[in-house]
This record gives C-alpha cells, sequence and structure tokens, in this order.
C-alpha cells in the first residue's frame, strides 16, 4: 500500500484510540469533613464546585466548632475528575453535607458505581447520614477517615463500631489535601464496585 491510497475501514477501527470508559463516584459525608478538598486535590480538571459563604444564619445551624476558619460550604456539588489509565476516567460527584440538602442526593448519585463516605473522627454523629444512605440504598462504599493534623481522633476498629458499619466496607485512613492518598481511597472503591458487578 502507497502512502496515497485509503486504509480501509477495518484497519482504521484496529487503530482507533478507544476513549476511556466513563464511571461515576460520589464523595459523601457530613459538613466540613473534606468532600470539597479532596475532589479538589485530585481532579485532574478546575474542579466545579458551588461554594457560598456561611452566614450568620448558617452558622447557627451549621456546627462549627471543629472547623473554625471555614468560610464557605457546598450548597449544590463539587464536580471533577481523573482519568485512571487510558480505559478508565472517573467522574467524581461531591454531594453537600448538610441535611437540609439531602433531597439532592438521589438525584447526584444516580448512576454511580459506588461511594466514598469521609469521616472526621472529632464528630462521628454527622457521619451517620451519609453510611446509612449508602447501606440502604445499597452501593458499594469504603468510609475513608480524614485525617485532619495528620492525625484521627479514634482506632479504625473504634469507627467501625461506632457507625456499625459491616465487616465487609472498607475502612482506611487518608488526607484529602493529598492527591496520592485520594487516588488510593478511590482505588478501594472501585475495587469493591468491581468486585460487586463480577461476583
Amino acid at each position: 500500500m502507497t502512502p496515497t491510497e485509503p486504509v480501509a475501514d477495518g484497519a482504521a477501527a484496529q487503530t482507533a484510540v478507544r476513549p476511556p470508559l466513563p464511571v461515576k463516584m460520589v464523595i459523601a459525608g457530613g459538613f466540613g469533613v473534606g468532600k470539597t478538598t479532596a475532589v479538589g486535590s485530585i481532579s485532574e480538571i478546575e474542579p466545579l464546585t458551588t461554594e457560598a459563604a456561611i452566614t450568620e444564619v448558617a452558622a447557627g445551624v451549621d456546627d462549627l466548632s471543629h472547623t473554625p476558619g471555614k468560610t464557605t460550604t457546598t450548597v449544590a456539588m463539587d464536580f471533577g475528575c481523573i482519568t485512571i489509565d487510558p480505559s478508565l476516567k472517573l467522574y467524581l460527584f461531591g454531594t453537600p453535607g448538610q441535611d437540609r440538602f439531602g433531597f439532592m442526593w438521589d438525584d447526584i448519585v444516580e448512576g454511580a458505581v459506588g461511594g466514598l463516605v469521609i469521616v472526621d473522627t472529632r464528630r462521628l454523629d454527622d457521619c451517620y447520614a451519609a453510611v446509612d444512605y449508602f447501606e440502604h440504598k445499597q452501593i458499594p462504599f469504603a468510609v475513608a477517615v480524614n485525617a485532619f493534623d495528620g492525625k484521627v481522633e479514634h482506632e479504625l476498629d473504634e469507627v467501625r463500631w461506632a457507625l456499625d458499619v459491616a465487616e465487609h466496607v472498607p475502612l482506611v485512613v487518608f488526607d484529602a489535601r493529598g492527591r496520592g492518598s485520594v487516588r488510593d481511597a478511590l482505588l478501594v472503591v472501585l475495587e469493591l464496585a468491581l468486585a460487586r458487578s463480577e461476583g
């Protein structure tokens, strides 16, 4: 074949590069646990956030005692993406953490292969709703304990007991500010979702 000859359709199809498979994953958890930070740490695009200023009214509703420097909060969702390898691209959707925005969760979670529930061990009460949601919907999920200031207040076994998380649900410690740490936590969820689909 000379350079001027047309390439046969079959040959073109064989050499065409397939785009990576799009996979949706949700990052959930209570108010101020690090969801927006996690999405921003790993996203290969400028993450879309719906942050709004915390007003005096909201400050009276949301507990800021463990996050005194927090001045904004997610009011709809966060969005980012990361290409895991040439065959797979994760699209990340972060939920709002406050109960009053819970009505959005069903829409955000629809079509997701799994979820990463981020936990702040200083206030485990804020995490029950997210854990219950994924258990009730029977969506594969892992619990990621965010190491604020490089430490966690409780051991993982204690966190599992306190949240009443089943043994088959992975628990990991991670740092929402670290790209590699967030990636590893997301891969735990992805492996869990793949195992569920194959089983």
